[in-house]
């Protein structure tokens, strides 16, 4: 079995009245069921469907949710039952299919409600019949401290009736309430009349008030109906008032308990407080003793705090000071800055011209290289030259010494050269 979370009615898992206001919906859409063809569009648990399948002549019971569908599936058998899991937003069936559509509390249920109402006047026959319900929003937003985490969008009386009426052009709405009543029936009776007072006026229903809006919609016109009462099996109203009361008073029991319990902690929390108070009275003496220590040591950090004033305005005198001589050293940098790059400049020239020089200088030493050793290889051709000079000079010598020049030249048979140092005697 399902476990109830308040998304979709659980039998023997909800209270009585919220069981008895779905069953009211089945039984009010049962009189409409004999011999028809039923889709229960959004079947939950199955129960509904089970109902219709009673009287019609079968029952369609389609849920979004295949856990619930199998648990129905499980607990309701019928030959003309059928219990499948789908969207009622794309219904998987043909068009006319079916001549009564049940969907109560689906609608508020959906992002994209108006698809549901399409598709249940695709599946409808001509003259087929939608019944569908929803909460009263403007009840609900009363009744409930916190809103239902299933419910995506709730009507009031008006848009539900605009956006029924933008698909169907036949809409008859009825108000659905709990109503309070007297029963007297024998154990064996199989009937019921109802009888309505008649010394007051009937008040016509008021649709904000109401709990539930159910809303019969077909494409072809509809008939006027009676209201419709259902009395529960478990109808005893004095009973379950009499259980409510008793629940009431253990719950008012247990609330006795727990304010008895509470008086005890109060007392001891109030025993806890005075001793708190009496150590706040201490700490606070304490705090005082503090505070004035804070007040002394706060006056002489003023007194060092005005020293420091004094020390910061001396000192802020030498910072204008130094900040004058440095906006002064900042020009005369600038100065040596531009004569820098003027020396750098002149620099610049004069390693080229070095550079210049410096290759001018390369080839004279070159040139000179080459000079020296032309002068050297001529030196060793003059040296060789002056050898070979006194060579001849001393052999001339030998020459002109030898007995055979003498008796030569005597007997005129030897010349007489200029460069003989006797030749000159002679010849002067």
């Amino acid at each position: 079995m399902e476990e109830f979370t308040g998304e979709r009615v659980i039998p023997g898992e909800v209270d009585p009245d919220l069981w008895n206001e779905h069953l009211a919906r089945y039984a009010f859409a049962a009189r409409l069921a004999p011999g028809q063809r039923v889709l229960d569009a959004g079947c939950g648990s199955g129960y509904g469907a089970a109902r219709l399948a009673a009287c019609a002549r079968y029952v369609v019971g389609l849920d979004i949710a295949p856990g619930a569908v199998q648990s129905a599936g499980r607990r309701y058998r019928a030959p003309n039952l059928r219990l499948l899991a789908g969207d009622c937003r794309r219904l998987p069936f043909p068009k006319a299919s079916f001549e009564l559509v049940v969907a109560f509390e689906v609608i508020e249920h959906l992002v994209e409600w108006e698809k549901l109402l399409g598709e249940a006047r695709r599946v409808l026959t001509r003259s087929g019949l939608l019944v569908v319900s929803t909460p009263n929003r403007l009840y609900y937003a009363e009744s409930r401290k916190t809103a239902n985490p299933f419910h995506v969008h709730e009507f009031d009386y008006q848009e539900f009736c605009g956006a029924l009426a933008g698909y169907f052009p036949h809409v008859r709405m009825l108000l659905e309430n709990h109503a309070e009543g007297v029963l007297f029936s024998a154990p064996s009776a199989d009937g019921l009349e109802i009888a309505a007072q008649q010394e007051t006026p009937r008040r016509p229903a008021e649709p904000s008030t109401a709990h539930f809006f159910v809303a019969l919609c077909s494409p072809s016109p509809l008939e006027d109906s009676p209201a419709f009462l259902y009395l529960p099996p478990a109808g005893n109203v004095l009973r379950e008032r009499e259980r409510h009361i008793a629940l009431l008073a253990d719950e008012l029991k247990q609330k006795d308990q727990w304010l008895d319990e509470s008086k005890s902690s109060l007392d001891q929390l109030h025993q806890t407080h005075q001793a708190l108070e009496r150590e706040s009275a201490e700490d606070r003496r304490r705090a005082e003793e503090t505070v004035r220590g804070l007040e002394e040591e706060n006056l002489r950090k003023t007194e060092w705090c005005q020293q420091v004033e004094a020390e910061v305005a001396r000192l802020k005198g030498i910072v204008e000071k130094l900040q004058t001589e440095l906006a002064e050293q900042t020009q005369w940098a600038l100065k040596l800055d531009a004569e820098r790059s003027e020396i750098l400049a002149n620099y610049q020239r004069l390693e080229e011209e070095t550079n210049r020089l410096r290759g001018d200088l390369t080839a004279c030493v070159e040139q000179l290289h080459r000079t020296e050793a032309d002068v050297s290889e001529r030196t060793a051709w003059a040296q060789s030259l002056d050898r070979q000079v006194a060579q001849l000079t001393a052999d001339l010598n030998a020459l002109y010494g030898s007995p055979a020049y003498r008796l030569g030249r005597r007997l005129g048979l030897a010349p007489t050269p200029a460069s003989d140092p006797k030749w000159g005697k002679a010849h002067d």
